[in-house]
């Protein structure tokens, strides 16, 4: 009977489920929303190119919706504009006419885009890398959604670890924002519950030339490392080369935003024995991620791709369950296709889910990062350790 209905929508137009009053053989328009520009921008390019291949997966699939196709039409978040992104979302939604948003990248900036732009205008959004524990608790309507998991684990994350590597003191720095405070939170208080002490705390603005201050206060308190909760492209980057300049920490602790190949490859050898922290898994959708992205211009097991594919294949998955294009309905699937009971569908299966819905079947999306979708819509998460040897980045273990 889904099928059916499916063929019947591709036929006709629908105003319940087409935006816009869009032919029903429009094109769907997913909105690729990342900071592309500013303090991530080493990290959104692989990103996006792994939600975009979701995307082409599901276009190609030549089932979706009866065979309608689907593209992306990027927006620039910026990161850390808020009015930037709010403008950019607004355009994709109110100028491109996209059905759903994955994005945001940067927490302040999904956050202003929940308030001023999915709600105003009802739209899924579906961010593979916000993480602000705030963000758990936001008023959303039920458009908002993250494959992500909140810092809030990933400070017991990097607490457990620093606890099990025995080191009891360390100073903190955070990206003065939504996210960097939030996540240098959550390490502070799980750190000193596991009897850890964090010797000082200093906020870091990104955009400076010159961090020698901020070092000089941390320095100044001791430590065995200090932890970096801030970009790998900016202020981060910054508060490391000031410590390395002045010999004031040449250990370093670096949570998600820290980690990607533009750090190592500035700093080389000069980071060996500092420790990173960001969602992965070794599951087997991960392996079968790597494996669909090779030859391309990203790794699958790259810092958010595999939440990014994960996040567009999440709406797409859901709009075909939904067998409509309205945010409206198809935003109330959205954990129905990411949990049990169902089929398993892995990378490189969205044609196989998207049969089995259309057949009027049941499937639980496993995606690249062993996806479980817990209340108030975010993933329970899993997370990498890695540790900087010889320059590069080498996984350590999982939890």
């Amino acid at each position: 009977m889904r099928k059916f209905l499916a063929t019947l929508l591709t036929a006709a137009v629908s105003t319940g489920a087409l935006a816009g009053g869009a032919s029903a053989q429009d094109a769907v328009k997913i909105g690729m929303l990342q900071g592309f520009t500013g303090p991530t921008e080493s990290l959104v390019k692989p990103m996006a190119l792994g939600g975009e291949m979701a995307i082409k997966e599901v276009s190609d699939s030549g089932i979706f919706l009866g065979g309608r196709e689907v593209v992306s039409v990027r927006g620039d978040s910026t990161c850390i504009d808020a009015a930037a992104a709010t403008a950019a979302a607004t355009r994709l939604v109110t100028s491109e006419g996209v059905v759903g948003i994955n994005g945001a990248t940067c927490s302040g900036a999904t956050t202003a885009v929940l308030n001023n732009v999915v709600r105003a205008n009802g739209v899924v959004m579906i961010s593979p890398s916000a993480t602000s524990p705030a963000l758990s608790t936001i008023e959303d309507d039920g458009y908002f959604f993250r494959t992500a998991p909140s810092d809030a684990r990933q400070g017991q994350i990097i607490a457990d670890i620093l606890q099990r590597r025995e080191i009891g003191t360390a100073a903190l720095t955070y990206t003065n924002n939504d996210y960097g405070k939030g996540l240098a939170d959550a390490i502070q208080a799980a750190f000193e519950k596991n009897g850890g002490t964090i010797t000082a705390v200093a906020a870091h603005e990104d955009g400076k030339a010159d961090y020698s201050a901020e070092v000089g206060t941390l320095a100044a308190a001791g430590g065995e490392v200090l932890i970096v909760a801030g970009y790998l492209d900016q202020g981060g980057k910054g508060m490391i080369q000031a410590s390395l300049d002045t010999g004031a920490f040449d250990k370093f602790v670096l949570p998600d935003g820290m980690v990607g190949e533009s750090l190592t490859d500035n700093f080389g050898d000069a980071l060996d024995g500092s420790i990173g922290t960001n969602p992965g898994t070794d599951s087997p959708g991960a392996d079968m991620l790597a494996k669909l992205s090779e030859g391309k211009d990203f790794k699958g097991d790259d810092p958010y791709v595999p939440e990014c594919y994960d996040a567009s294949a999440l709406l797409l998955l859901a709009m075909q369950a939904a067998n409509s294009t309205d945010p409206s309905v198809y935003k109330d699937k959205i954990m129905e296709v990411s949990n049990a009971p169902g089929e398993k569908i892995f990378p490189g299966e969205l044609k196989k889910g998207l049969q089995i819905l259309a057949d009027g079947g049941d499937i639980d999306y496993v995606g690249g990062t062993a996806l479980e979708m817990i209340e108030p819509g975010e993933s329970a998460g899993s997370f990498r350790e890695t540790e900087i040897k010889g320059g590069k980045w080498e996984t350590v273990m999982y939890h």
